[in-house]
Protein backbone atom coordinates (compact mmCIF):
# COMPACT_ATOMS: atom_id res chain seq x y z
CA UNK A 1 0.00 0.00 0.00
CA UNK A 2 1.40 3.38 -1.03
CA UNK A 3 0.67 6.61 0.86
CA UNK A 4 0.56 9.89 -1.01
CA UNK A 5 1.13 13.28 0.55
CA UNK A 6 0.67 16.62 -1.14
CA UNK A 7 3.49 19.14 -1.46
CA UNK A 8 1.90 21.59 0.98
CA UNK A 9 1.60 18.98 3.73
CA UNK A 10 5.15 17.76 3.10
CA UNK A 11 6.47 21.31 3.31
CA UNK A 12 4.62 21.89 6.58
CA UNK A 13 5.93 18.65 8.09
CA UNK A 14 9.48 19.50 7.06
CA UNK A 15 9.16 22.99 8.50
CA UNK A 16 7.91 21.57 11.82
CA UNK A 17 10.77 19.04 11.93
CA UNK A 18 13.39 21.72 11.32
CA UNK A 19 11.88 24.01 13.95
CA UNK A 20 11.77 21.17 16.47
CA UNK A 21 15.41 20.29 15.75
CA UNK A 22 16.43 23.94 16.17
CA UNK A 23 14.65 24.17 19.50
CA UNK A 24 16.04 20.89 20.83
CA UNK A 25 19.59 21.35 19.57
CA UNK A 26 19.92 25.11 19.95
CA UNK A 27 23.47 24.94 21.34
CA UNK A 28 24.72 22.89 18.39
CA UNK A 29 23.22 25.30 15.87
CA UNK A 30 24.56 28.26 17.84
CA UNK A 31 28.08 26.81 17.77
CA UNK A 32 27.82 26.12 14.03
CA UNK A 33 26.73 29.69 13.31
CA UNK A 34 29.45 31.18 15.53
CA UNK A 35 32.10 29.05 13.83
CA UNK A 36 30.85 30.07 10.39
CA UNK A 37 30.98 33.76 11.35
CA UNK A 38 34.51 33.32 12.71
CA UNK A 39 35.55 31.66 9.46
CA UNK A 40 34.09 34.56 7.47
CA UNK A 41 35.91 37.07 9.68
CA UNK A 42 39.20 35.21 9.30
CA UNK A 43 38.80 35.03 5.53
CA UNK A 44 38.15 38.78 5.37
CA UNK A 45 41.17 39.49 7.58
CA UNK A 46 43.36 37.38 5.33
CA UNK A 47 42.07 39.17 2.23
CA UNK A 48 42.70 42.55 3.85
CA UNK A 49 46.16 41.46 4.95
CA UNK A 50 47.07 40.50 1.41
CA UNK A 51 46.56 44.13 0.38
CA UNK A 52 48.76 45.67 3.08
CA UNK A 53 52.48 46.29 3.25
CA UNK A 54 54.67 43.39 4.33
CA UNK A 55 56.79 43.72 7.49
CA UNK A 56 59.40 41.40 8.90
CA UNK A 57 58.89 39.14 11.87
CA UNK A 58 61.17 41.13 14.18
CA UNK A 59 59.16 44.33 13.64
CA UNK A 60 56.01 42.52 14.75
CA UNK A 61 57.68 41.15 17.88
CA UNK A 62 59.13 44.56 18.71
CA UNK A 63 55.66 46.09 18.58
CA UNK A 64 54.15 43.28 20.66
CA UNK A 65 56.89 43.60 23.27
CA UNK A 66 56.60 47.40 23.40
CA UNK A 67 59.99 48.12 21.86
CA UNK A 68 58.70 50.07 18.88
Amino acid sequence: MQTQIDDGKLKELLKEAVMEALEEKRAIFHDMIVEALEDIGLARAIQEGELTETVNKQEVFDILEGRA
